[in-house]
């Protein structure tokens, strides 16, 4: 058992009227002695539903990430003129709504815009569909890289991926801690959170409840991160509704928020957004429109895609962005750029001793 941590234990969970944050210092330490597994198992279960309850405070959080920075991954930067886009996913993935972040992530690189994902495989409490699986529909194996060769294809291709299981064991380890306490830890909005590029990135959060977009622009204000957009997403993810109005906020170097409210019943996008009823039927149409045809995932496709190409400045309006998404698909564009990274894929791990 680990004395330091029964204190933190302590600081935190005795109650609505006693218990108190941790300073930043003591969640980084905190956040090592779980990835370490220092703390026993008794003593990381009460730690993350006590956390819970109390609610993680943005100093607590930065902390945990200083944890993730001295443990975790850390991709090398990329020469590159773009900050790395960084889009920060739920780790335990869609189960009502059809996700399109692999398209808009597609759309981005195949303009010149570098962008990272990380996550891994399906995760509780939600289960539901991840990320990594699909890119393994449409024909990419990121989880077969080392953190090196993800950085090589990052460069290469505009495109990379940090996978949990491989490149951060010590996060993994604690996995299974989600389904015996039957609920997310704080570290599920840490994920949200982590930016495993050590360059100059733009980190784009997606989130479900508003008090987690101040949450974020805190805690990667105290992590010196001055490039940060928040969206009111699907399921928390960076996917944009055609249901509602999007809400979005870019934080400027000096902090302040600049807000912006997209209703897609202006600009011919207005629907429903189009549900997750059956994986592998969703998994064909995600195929399918990479690959230029047509498919229920469109419209949605090109409504994401046109608001990150104008967001990123590949375009100068909106309507220029849509414009592009619509020609990125249908010039066959993506399934080009998806052949691009396999390709890569297939080199890197060819090579002897990689």
């Amino acid at each position: 058992m680990s004395q330091v941590f029964r204190e933190f234990l302590k600081k935190v969970g005795s109650g609505s009227h006693t218990s108190k944050p941790l300073t930043r210092d003591e969640a980084a330490e905190a956040g090592r002695l779980m990835l370490t597994q220092a703390a026993t198992p008794a003593q990381i279960g009460a730690f993350l539903i006590a956390h819970r309850i109390k609610r993680p405070t943005p100093e607590e959080l930065a902390g945990f990430l200083d944890a993730y920075a001295d443990l975790g991954p850390m991709m090398m930067p990329i020469e590159t003129a773009h900050p790395v886009v960084v889009l920060g996913c739920p780790y335990d993935g869609r189960s009502r709504t059809a996700p399109v972040t692999p398209i808009t992530a597609l759309m981005l690189a195949a303009s010149g815009i570098p962008v990272l994902l990380h996550g891994g495989d399906r995760m509780p409490t939600k289960s539901g569909l991840p990320l990594v699986d699909l890119w393994r529909r449409l024909g990419l194996s990121f989880d077969r890289l080392t953190l090196g060769q993800s950085r090589q294809l990052l460069q290469d291709t505009g495109l990379g991926f940090v996978y949990l299981p491989t490149h951060f064991p010590e996060a993994q380890a604690l996995v299974p801690y989600r389904e015996q306490i039957g609920k997310r830890p704080p570290l599920a909005t840490l994920e949200l959170f982590w930016c495993p590029y050590g360059g100059n990135a733009h980190i784009v959060v997606g989130y479900v409840h508003p008090p987690t977009e101040g949450l974020a622009q805190d805690t990667l204000r105290h992590q010196g991160r001055d490039r940060i957009s928040t969206i009111k997403g699907l399921e928390g993810s960076p996917d944009l509704s055609r249901s509602r109005t999007a809400i979005i906020g870019t934080t400027r170097p000096d902090g302040t928020l600049d807000r912006l409210l997209l209703h897609p019943h202006d600009y011919g996008f207005g629907s429903e957004d189009v549900p997750l009823d059956d994986e592998a039927t969703y998994l064909d149409d995600l195929a399918a429109t990479v690959a230029g045809h047509p498919s229920p995932l469109a419209q949605s496709a090109v409504w994401n895609g046109g608001f990150y190409l104008w967001h990123f400045g590949v375009v100068d309006t909106l309507e220029a962005g849509f414009d592009r998404a619509k020609t990125l698909l249908t010039a066959g564009s993506l399934v080009a750029k998806v052949s691009e990274i396999e390709a890569a894929i297939a080199r890197l791990t060819a090579i002897p001793g990689e």
